[in-house]
Order: structure tokens, then C-alpha cells, then sequence
């Protein structure tokens, strides 16, 4: 079982940063893929970012590539992704999602087996 906690949306302007934190607990971190989606209103979740267990391959969303950056700590048990030049169409509630075994990044959200709750990011213009 891996309970996973994300912290770090709010509120902001266009061109402004933010760093999203994903908390988890309950399993050996260190040893698990981890991902960040996000669903923006009336739209389907969408992969975001991905980085492998010991944090040596990551993957973005085209989206978001140059912009974003996904990290780890497994000594702190947390992921992060530092969101830079944020636009109104990154404007969604982001996931921290964690897959149990695995040696890649992974893209699909049915190739994860437990999710956060969810922060909220808005970006006004």
C-alpha cells in the first residue's frame, strides 16, 4: 500500500512558477516509478511527467517540455515538479501517481497502481 500526498498548487499568474510536492508513505519509495497527470474542467486526464526509481530517466509531456521538471528525493520519501513559465492552459488539478515495480518511466495512467488526492493549479492570464 502507498499513500501518496501532493501539496504545493494555488493561485497564480502567467509567466510565474510553482513547485508541486508529492508526499508518500507506506512503501520503500526509493524503489517505485513515480508520474504527475493533470486534468484540466471538462477535459480526460493527461500524463505530465515521469522519472524512474532512482530518479536517472525522466519524461515529459511535450507540453510542458523545457518548462517543467520533475525530481525526487527518496531520502525525504517525496516528488517534486517545479513548474516554470506557467501558462493558463497548464490551469488543472495535478496527480501524483506511483506505480509498485518497474524499471522505465511510464505513461499511461492505467500503468499506475495508486494516486494522490490532487492540488489544484490555476494560472490567470
Amino acid at each position: 500500500q502507498v499513500q501518496l500526498v501532493e501539496s504545493g498548487g494555488g493561485l497564480v499568474q502567467a509567466g510565474d512558477s510553482l513547485r508541486l510536492s508529492c508526499a508518500a508513505s507506506g512503501r520503500t519509495f526509493g524503489t517505485i516509478p513515480m508520474g504527475w497527470f493533470r486534468q484540466a474542467p471538462g477535459k480526460e486526464r493527461e500524463f505530465v511527467a515521469a522519472i524512474t526509481w532512482n530518479g536517472s530517466r525522466t519524461t515529459y509531456a511535450d507540453s510542458v517540455k523545457g518548462r517543467f521538471t520533475i525530481s525526487r528525493d527518496n531520502a525525504k520519501n517525496t516528488v517534486y515538479l517545479q513548474m516554470n513559465q506557467l501558462k493558463p492552459e497548464d490551469t488543472a488539478v495535478y496527480y501524483c501517481a506511483a506505480r509498485l515495480s518497474g524499471s522505465l518511466t511510464y505513461l499511461n495512467e492505467d500503468q499506475y497502481d495508486y494516486w494522490g488526492q490532487g492540488t489544484q493549479v490555476t494560472v490567470s492570464s
